[in-house]
């Protein structure tokens, strides 16, 4: 029975699950209280930053200690500004800026407001190398292309993250970048060889252990020269061998989410929560799909049963729930930046500061001109995101530059609505007017190529800004890459169209 009952303790531990509303349900409350370590918010249970607050104090009255994560990578990937839009640009604007203290200050202005809501443990940063520029899931939310570039990014965003007391983590290992394929929905397939990914993918994971990252998280996919039978996030070859015993790496790994289809959709989620423990994983993040009680209990109760059947070492949970107690030990009692964020020049933010940075702008034409002359009409051309971008998150051009010269109109399409006809309507709204067409990855969507091709060939004037990937400036009288599709990179072009910059 005290075995029993011990196994359970130290799955829980082990579990971070997520869960429905903007306040803890019950069942978290009584498991924080039974000895669950953490969990991890999402933008469902986010409204303010003061409810939030309200949030993890009410998690606390339950267990002091408890680790409270979240996925706020700013940019694209927003969780605390879901609703509104992020106020900072995402990590490959920080890349093209290329100033290691403009982002190591980005992150610590970021770490102060998750410290204020009481939020303690960060997935971020992304320090993949976006060497696949097809990539349908990294893209933007990497640094960039150039490994040293990533490395010295992903320490400084660590180094100012963890200055504020909040813990971040370096995912997806042992690298993301190079893939085509998006592991919430199949297994993507790295094909380096060994070699190749200790000149490309591994140096970020070693920048940032070297800048004491508190966590690593794990990617589901296929990396053939290291274990070409099971995902990294199951496989003791990429967690144990490689992070730990080569890279020396003595933080917490955590999963990527366990109910991803990569992993769950072979081994289930209770089976693949059980394996990622034996192979060398310390925490399982749940929650992203399945955030009810019941599958807390099943991924628990399964993590026991591998014990009890001999499938998963007793030691091995026991050495992963030692880890998570550890972090969230420090998460407790770690220093928390007292100074203010640094005023700057037009008590401009430093999110804002960063994305007009980033801007680039191609001029194309001798009669191109800037700012435009006219309240223009602004064609958006919206793609499909993947699941780690909230698709209700604002983005684009049209609203911030209607707040600068009011009288723009918009119009915004999707895939299914990009015909013929709605370009035409688009161009016949756009008449004796300026015209902007913003895109988001287009190099990546042929119909959003198809459709800007029409607009051009009627309106070769036409200013062009790329929200996405620039995979190509020859496009548009004017070409404005925004780097980031976040708010705060709308409002930076805007201003430049306007002439308000």
């Amino acid at each position: 029975m005290k075995r029993g009952q011990e196994l359970l303790r130290l799955a829980d531990t082990v579990v971070l699950p997520g869960f429905e509303g903007k306040s803890p349900p019950d069942w978290v409350r009584r498991r924080l209280s039974e000895g669950l370590t953490g969990v991890v918010l999402f933008s469902r249970n986010i409204a303010t930053p003061s409810q939030v607050a309200d949030l993890t104090a009410a998690l606390r009255a339950e267990n002091p200690q408890v680790l409270v994560g979240i996925d706020e990578e700013s940019g694209e990937v927003t969780r605390l500004e879901a609703a509104a839009g992020s106020t900072r640009p995402g990590s490959f604007a920080l890349g093209v800026v290329d100033d290691v203290a403009l982002t190591e200050e980005l992150a610590a202005d970021l770490g102060r407001d998750l410290a204020l809501t009481g939020v303690n443990l960060n997935f971020a940063p992304s320090a993949d190398v976006n060497s696949n520029p097809d990539n349908p899931v990294i893209g933007l939310r990497s640094f960039g292309a150039d490994p040293d570039l990533v490395s010295r990014h992903t320490a400084a965003w660590i180094r100012g993250l963890q200055s504020a007391g909040v813990a971040a983590c370096a995912k997806h290992f042992p690298g993301h970048g190079d893939t085509s394929v998006d592991s919430h929905h199949s297994v993507p397939l790295v094909t380096a060889t060994a070699e190749e990914l200790r000149e490309v993918a591994l140096r970020p994971f070693r920048a940032a252990i070297a800048e004491g990252v508190r966590t690593v998280m794990t990617a589901h996919l296929l990396v053939s020269a290291l274990d070409p039978g099971v995902p990294a996030t199951l496989s003791g070859k990429v967690l144990h061998d490689l992070l730990r015993v080569e890279l020396g790496f003595e933080g917490v790994i955590i999963t990527d989410g366990i109910e991803m289809t990569a992993v769950s959709g072979p081994y289930g989620i209770g089976g693949a929560s059980a394996l990622a423990i034996a192979g060398g994983a310390d925490a399982i993040c749940i929650g992203g799909q399945n955030s009810d009680e019941q599958t807390a209990i099943d991924v628990r109760d399964a993590i026991v049963d591998a014990v009890i059947e001999g499938r998963l070492p007793e030691e091995r949970l026991a050495d992963a729930a030692r880890r998570v107690c550890e972090l969230a030990l420090w998460a407790a009692s770690a220093p928390r930046r007292q100074d203010p964020a640094p005023s700057r020049p037009g008590d401009v933010s430093i999110g804002l500061e960063a994305a007009r940075r980033a801007l680039r702008i191609t001029r194309r034409s001798a009669s191109a001109s800037l700012p435009l002359a006219a309240p223009p009409h602004v064609l958006e051309l919206a793609p499909e995101m993947n699941l780690a971008i909230e698709k209700d998150t604002p983005w684009g051009v049209g609203e911030p530059l209607g707040k600068l010269l009011p009288g723009t109109t918009v119009t915004r399409l999707d895939a299914s609505g990009a015909t013929g006809s709605a370009v035409e309507g688009v161009l016949a709204a756009a008449t004796d007017r300026p015209l902007v067409a913003v895109v988001r990855d287009a190099h990546r969507h042929p119909w959003q190529m198809d459709a800007l091709q029409h607009l051009l060939a009627a309106r070769s004037d036409a200013v062009v800004v790329e929200m996405g990937l620039p995979g190509r400036s020859d496009l548009g009288a004017v070409h404005i890459a925004t780097h980031g599709s976040s708010k705060v990179c709308g409002q930076a072009a805007a201003e430049v169209l306007a002439g308000d910059a």
